[in-house]
């Protein structure tokens, strides 16, 4: 579980296969172990090597088909968060680190404008939370196919979203409990019904 707060803008290290190798901070990796999960632009992930300004993760066919992990080059930045502790605060909202969707940037920051597959739209809300490369933003605008939100400066200058260019790709993870909501309301709604 993540809050959406990203901690420190890591880079790829280098990638032989599904093995990705991130560097970071030591500090980032202090009290880190092999088995621990860490959001890679809000893609959670499993350490399986460390060292003490890298780790190694296996990046399966599944997250490269779903996330924008597969487009990384080596030195590309990505966002990092380690998982919240039960006694952290909760300063963005409740991120599961299950990328839902890869998104396409429209308009750059500072009013970021994202493309979205027509299906994920019913659960973005004005005002509501998305993480987006596991950045947990707050929803200024929707439309059919797109939202806004307003990224800060500090946003922009420690995340990867302030160097996102028209056609960038972007993980996208809406908010779950939209998505619980309207799987425990199916079924008390009439069936939709083709007209004849």
């Amino acid at each position: 579980m993540f809050t959406g707060i990203v901690e420190e803008l890591g880079r790829l290290e280098g990638r032989d296969g599904g093995r990705f190798r991130f560097a970071c901070t030591r500090a980032f990796l202090d009290g880190a172990t092999v088995g621990d999960s860490i959001a890679h632009n809000g893609a959670c992930l499993t350490v399986v090597g460390l060292t003490e300004a890298s780790y190694d993760v296996d990046v399966v066919d599944e997250t490269l088909t779903r996330t924008n992990l597969g487009d990384l080059a080596p030195g590309d930045p990505v966002n990092l968060e380690r998982p919240v502790r039960l006694q952290d605060r909760l300063g963005g909202h409740l991120v599961l680190g299950h990328v839902d969707d890869v998104g396409t940037v429209v308009d750059p920051a500072p009013d970021l404008v994202v493309a979205l597959a027509p299906g994920l739209t019913r659960y973005v809300v004005e005002k509501g939370s998305i993480t987006v490369d596991g950045c947990s933003l707050t929803v200024a605008a929707v439309e059919a196919d797109r939202f806004r939100v307003a990224i800060i400066p500090h946003t922009a200058a420690v995340t990867t979203l302030g160097r996102a260019r028209p056609g960038d790709r972007l993980n996208l993870e809406v908010d779950i409990m939209a998505k619980h909501a309207e799987k425990l309301l199916a079924a008390h709604l009439p069936s939709e019904r083709t007209p004849r």
